[in-house]
């Protein structure tokens, strides 16, 4: 087990240089650069130039990569943000950390639910609460997250025009007067706003997880050893859940591998119709802006989370299924 962790983490090193390289080429390629926003500027013709030989946007594509790569080894520096001047660094980690406190707990409800469903659909096949689990399922696998939030987001416009006030925030983090409350109080708003955004998240994973766990549960119920273990008489309870399950939770524990920069990468579309400050809408207007060094740093921590998570999905599936062997 030692030398093959070795020689993934081996690997890892020209896998890093790699993405990092193509992600820097795709970001180079689209039309423009940050600088091209100010071409058009009657008081100062120049400015274009100027600012782009200022950034060094004007050196060869190559040549930035090296020297961002060279401050990114060196120094653990990422550079500057070209739109807010700050460092890139400490400008997403606090939209990290605010998409960690979505995600974390959103996705352990999700898998807290979906495995336990998905067993009990495997395990009742075509039975009334298969068909109607089933059915929401469908459901939950053909409305895109984003439309779950504008729901969320009409439904407490609505209630606050009939009531008065908020029965669940869609908004933002915190309340206006979040400085004003007590410590406590500070910690039951926060829990507040993150109810709705949590379950959005939690209900657009729960219908992809229960429907993987319920095919794998009735693939791996019709192999030939079930059917041996229930002709020598063994409990149904340790079929089910000692044999059964552990070889079908395989699956789901290979998809660990994207769950750690998922974690950190935000919500995605939920954080930007929700208003919750995370990675998400910081990379959507680094895109627009053609913030390189932003852009960058988000792919490459999503990269190097990627390439760890797959190694420890590697790593569990052997602890778990002793068949397997590096």
């Amino acid at each position: 087990m030692i030398p093959y962790i070795l020689r993934r983490l081996v690997n890892l090193i020209p896998t890093f240089f790699l993405a990092t390289l193509l992600a820097w080429i795709v970001i180079d390629l689209a039309p423009g650069d940050f600088a091209s926003q100010f071409a058009i500027n009657p008081l100062d013709p120049n400015a274009e130039a100027r600012i782009r030989a200022s950034l060094g946007l004007d050196q060869p594509m190559l040549v930035r990569y090296l020297y961002w790569l060279r401050n990114v080894i060196t120094d653990f520096d990422f550079g500057f943000s070209l739109t807010s001047r700050n460092n890139v660094t400490n400008l997403i980690l606090p939209r990290m950390e605010n998409s960690l406190r979505l995600l974390l707990p959103a996705t352990i409800i999700t898998y807290l639910i979906a495995i336990p469903i998905g067993i009990y659909s495997a395990l009742n096949k075509y039975s009334f609460g298969d068909r109607v689990l089933t059915v929401l399922s469908l459901f939950g696998l053909a409305i895109p997250n984003f439309f779950l939030a504008l729901i969320f987001v009409a439904f407490s416009v609505q209630f606050f025009q009939q009531n008065g006030f908020f029965l669940i925030p869609t908004g933002g983090m915190t309340s206006q007067n979040y400085s004003q409350l007590s410590p406590g109080g500070q910690f039951l708003d926060s829990l507040w706003h993150l109810i709705a955004p949590m379950i959005v998240v939690a209900l657009s994973s729960l219908a992809f997880i229960t429907r993987i766990m319920r095919g794998e549960m009735l693939e791996v119920l019709g192999q030939d050893y079930i059917r041996t273990a229930r002709a020598k008489g063994l409990a149904r309870r340790s079929i089910n859940y000692k044999h059964a399950l552990r070889n079908a939770i395989l699956v789901i524990v290979a998809t660990l591998g994207g769950l750690l920069p998922g974690l950190i990468g935000g919500a995605g579309t939920v954080e930007y119709v929700m208003r919750w400050p995370g990675l998400t809408p910081l990379f959507l207007s680094s895109v627009f802006a053609q913030d390189v060094y932003v852009l960058m740093a988000i792919l490459t921590i999503l990269v190097v989370l990627l390439m760890i998570g797959n190694l420890l999905s590697d790593l569990a599936l052997a602890l778990i299924d002793p068949r397997i062997r590096y």
